[in-house]
């Protein structure tokens, strides 16, 4: 089914947009990607002229889509009943100059004739203030000013000002070039420069993908999901937001609407370690700046679920009155009250990806003694708290539990320090922590296991199921052989499985029972599949949630398993994760082929 989230990222790791399937840009913030989305049309309903970017070409018949390989640089073709046709080309400036990396609070757009006589229309209508009102104009010669906030935007643009100011349709007969970006006059000649900027974005991300492992088959499913994830990094501090929205509802009218422009501990951890098995080490490089600032301003280790990306730890929700939200299913939220939860998986994500830096020697900065005193002050708010109620990783607004996939993340988090203090000689330590994660794990087969059941309940105080019970081989508390893991992984297929997807948990919560499949536990399911030697039906579920994609590779957060269609936040990184590790564990290896 057609989805309103058939959309496409651009970006450069410090703004982003999402273009629809005719070329408009539907959604974009600036200064960066928990500010004010200028563009806003996606969550405002049937406004289509406010908070939008689009060339209208006359008499427009048909339009598609693509990528310019391996590169973050989107080219759609609009075609009219008459034969003619433009190609708009669609980036965010990103490459090195003077010794560093040009990431501008900018969106360049390139229109180029290829057929006929193309007649076009450009609509460009950016807001303030989360829809309240259309920005207002000054203008040059060859520039106009839209004065979002403190900051204007100007587009320097050799395409004639007076058609755009006054919305009228034009001939195209030469390509015509648009720059949106910061308020100053534009060095030099904008065709020049701007095709210069396109052909420099393109190398760099040509050379980064190059720099891939990427398994033997769905190559290009991986690179188009590896891009994604690098585009959700806020590169200034590291941070990596868990999607590029707010507010796309979970399910039709369910109020289920989060805003998740914001850093999720739990998100970030998975993101890293999908983007580490292909070799991306430059945004674990820069996540572990930005943990090393979250944990040097956590008081006693006490480590919240999510921070912006700035690191503010206040995250105040608030709904956005001037928005209708998508389709007209409003509440849209900005801020996220989970800032408040207590969620004590995070410690072991944070220990995790952080471990490796103690055994990696191709970083730059590699971890040291005194990275590991401050970890260990992570490690014993794991200890502390492995077996204290919280929100758990699904974030419950009204209810607590000792959730069995936090204690097993705190026991992770402990195991791990254990091997982090074996290879700096602290056997001591060593021995500390290991005791520690026995006792976790004790802990953890007394409370979680449920003889009667014969399963793993999902949390100690209740025998119900959910689908973060599959992630203990992953994890390593379990092997996949192990009986107790098999029989847990019969009972979560057997409760939560639908089809060829899989529900988080069936069990009512805040907002009542669950409508949609949320699509990172289907891919956990894939991955449980092949572990337990099921590896053809892995497969053949794989190829049918990559059948689900968008044309551009990419999902949502959830998916409605009778009708199809994509719901919830875009593009979730969760999903994407899903993608690359699922094709890492299922493809055929390089070596039948070289």
């Amino acid at each position: 089914m057609q989805s309103d989230l058939e959309l496409s990222p651009i970006g450069n790791c410090q703004v982003s947009t999402l273009v629809d399937s005719e070329g408009a840009f539907v959604w974009g913030c600036v200064p960066r990607v928990d500010g004010d989305p200028i563009f806003c049309s996606l969550l405002n309903n049937n406004a289509r002229d406010r908070g939008i970017w689009r060339f209208e070409l006359e008499g427009q018949a048909r339009s598609s889509q693509r990528y310019e390989r391996n590169t973050a640089i989107l080219i759609t073709r609009l075609e009219a009943e008459d034969g003619s046709a433009v190609e708009i080309h669609d980036f965010a400036p990103r490459f090195e100059r003077s010794g560093r990396m040009y990431r501008p609070v900018a969106y360049a757009r390139i229109v180029r004739p290829v057929a006929g006589a193309p007649r076009l229309r450009v609509v460009l209508a950016p807001m303030n203030g989360y829809g309240a009102s259309l920005a207002e104009t000054t203008n040059g010669t060859n520039h106009i000013r839209y004065l979002i906030g403190p900051q204007a935007l100007r587009l320097s643009t050799d395409a004639p000002v007076g058609y755009l100011l006054e919305g009228r349709s034009y001939r195209v007969e030469s390509d015509q070039h648009f720059f949106l970006g910061p308020d100053e006059p534009f060095v030099g000649n904008i065709r020049s420069e701007v095709r210069r900027m396109e052909a420099m974005t393109a190398r760099y991300w040509q050379h980064w993908v190059r720099g891939l492992h990427i398994p033997l088959e769905w190559q290009e499913e991986v690179i188009r999901a590896a891009i994604a994830l690098k585009l959700c990094q806020h590169e200034e501090t590291g941070a990596i937001v868990a999607a590029l929205t707010t507010s796309i509802p979970e399910a039709a009218n369910s109020q289920r609407n989060w805003d998740y422009r914001y850093c999720w501990i739990r998100d970030s951890y998975y993101t890293v370690q999908a983007l580490n098995r292909l070799g991306a080490l430059d945004v674990l490089e820069k996540y572990l700046a930005y943990l090393r600032n979250i944990v040097d301003q956590a008081r006693g280790g006490q480590i919240q679920p999510l921070y912006s990306v700035m690191g503010a730890d206040q995250l105040h929700e608030f709904e956005a009155q001037h928005l209708a939200g998508y389709r007209g299913m409003g509440p849209v939220r900005v801020g996220n009250a989970a800032y408040k939860q207590v969620q004590h998986d995070c410690y072991g994500q944070i220990v995790m990806p952080t471990a490796q830096a103690f055994f990696d020697t191709r970083l730059l900065r590699m971890a040291d003694e005194r990275d590991f005193e401050h970890l260990e002050e992570v490690g014993e708010a794991a200890w502390a708290k492995h077996d204290q109620p919280d929100a758990g990783l699904w974030e419950f607004r009204t209810r607590q539990e000792v959730h069995t996939y936090s204690a097993v993340m705190c026991w992770a988090a402990c195991d791990r320090l254990a091997n982090v203090a074996a290879t700096l000689g602290k056997g001591d330590r060593v021995l500390h922590w290991k005791q520690r994660a026995e006792a976790i794990r004790a802990k953890i087969e007394e409370h979680a296991w449920s003889e009667e059941g014969e399963h793993y309940g999902a949390s100690f105080e209740s025998d119900y199921l959910d689908a973060s019970l599959l992630q203990m081989v992953e994890l390593r508390y379990l092997k996949p052989d192990d009986e107790r893991f098999l029989k847990t992984f019969a009972a979560v297929e057997r409760d939560l499985r639908r089809g060829d997807h899989m529900l988080r948990y069936a069990a009512e919560d805040d907002f009542g029972a669950p409508e949609t499949a949320f699509n990172v536990c289907t891919f956990w399911l894939i991955e449980a599949l092949a572990l337990v030697e099921r590896r053809e039906e892995a497969r053949e579920m794989f190829e049918a949630m990559l059948s689900h994609t968008t044309a551009s590779g990419m999902l949502s957060e959830d998916l409605d398993y009778e009708t199809d269609e994509l719901w919830g936040n875009f593009p979730q990184t969760y999903s994407l994760v899903g993608i690359i590790n699922c094709a890492g564990l299922l493809s055929k290896p390089w070596s039948e082929v070289r």
